[in-house]
């Protein structure tokens, strides 16, 4: 009889769409001592904006509808509060894609290379997209500060612009920990990753083309 493996083993994908169902277990971090806990902070952090975000953003729009079409009237704040939602759940969700290895790649150069040369590689990329993205973090907060100086207002919700846009320094910065996190994660390992929870490969049930 085949064996049968019962400890869980870590993702396997090559693109964004090798595997459909981002996995629902709890997540835990296997980067040694602090890196682990600034990876499992991440996680709490990005599960937290996003899972706000979405709740109450269905709120926001059932409530709306059933103030329009019950009783004749639409919650006047309630555009305003799905386009700060929107923003929210966009740059949060980026940093989540990242630690699930869902970003869109351009693998067919990397599909082509030796197995020697895909570790070295894969480093170069995540360093290089760690650079990018705390870049934008970096132009996004000078944007921020622009803003604030600005010193607009929301006409219904009456809070400042600078505020809803605050999440986009935040997610390009956390997109950055976690591509830097998978950098040491390739440089700890033997195996390549995609993220820090996501072996490069494919699944048995795939055929690389």
């Amino acid at each position: 009889m085949p064996k049968q493996h019962h400890e869980s083993q870590p993702q396997s994908q090559t693109d964004t769409t090798s595997v459909d169902d981002i996995p629902t277990e709890v997540y835990r971090s296997e980067l040694p001592g602090i890196l682990g806990s600034i990876d499992m902070g991440i996680s709490r952090l990005e599960s937290i904006l996003l899972a706000t975000g979405v709740l109450l953003m269905a709120l926001n729009t059932i409530a709306n509808v059933i103030g329009r079409f019950v009783f004749q009237s639409s919650i006047f704040f309630s555009e305003e509060l799905n386009r700060v939602l929107v923003i929210l759940i966009t740059f949060a969700g980026i940093s989540y894609a990242a630690r699930h290895g869902r970003h869109i790649r351009m693998s067919a150069i990397y599909d082509a290379m030796p197995s020697s040369a895909r570790k070295p590689l894969m480093i170069g990329i995540t360093l290089i997209t760690a650079v990018f993205m705390l870049g934008l973090a970096w132009y996004s907060a000078q944007y921020i500060v622009t803003l604030y100086g600005r010193g607009r207002v929301l006409p219904s919700l009456q809070i400042p612009v600078w505020l809803i846009y605050v999440w986009a320094p935040v997610g390009f910065f956390m997109t950055g920990l976690q591509y830097i996190l998978t950098a040491i994660k390739n440089m700890l390992e033997k195996d390549i990753y995609l993220s820090t929870n996501v072996l490069e490969g494919y699944d048995d049930d795939e055929i690389e083309v």
